[in-house]
């Protein structure tokens, strides 16, 4: 079993930046994938950036490739999503999840394990 925690959300105003965190607990981190998802209110739950176990892996959302970007400490099990040039469609509950896999995903159910959500709310 893997716990996450995810931090670092927010309110920021347009244009402006916030890093995310995501950390792990339980049992090792090794070998997980992670991926950040948001959900904002009436709507689903979107893929944002996942990363590989190894890094040597990362995708992202259309609407955030070349603002945002997705890192990883495993000596720290932590997952960071840093995001810039923040945007007010960028609000949304913000939450990281984990699953053991080789490579990476970009659909919820790909994923077993999950975080408490973050807020991140974008003024303009």
């Amino acid at each position: 079993q893997v716990q996450l925690v995810d931090s670092g959300g927010g309110l920021v105003q347009a244009g402006g930046s916030l890093r995310l965190s995501c950390v792990a607990s339980g049992r090792t981190f090794r070998g997980y994938a992670v991926g950040w998802f948001r959900q904002a209110p009436g709507k689903e739950r979107e893929f944002v950036a996942a990363i590989s176990w190894s890094t040597s892996s990362t995708d992202y959302a259309d609407s955030v490739k070349g603002r945002f970007t997705i890192s990883r400490d495993n000596a720290k099990n932590t997952v960071y999503l840093q995001m810039n040039g923040l945007k007010p469609e960028d609000t949304a509950l913000y939450y990281c999840a984990a699953d053991r896999r080789v490579g990476i995903s970009s659909f919820v159910g790909g994923y077993d394990y999950w975080g408490q959500g973050t807020q991140v709310t974008v003024s303009s």
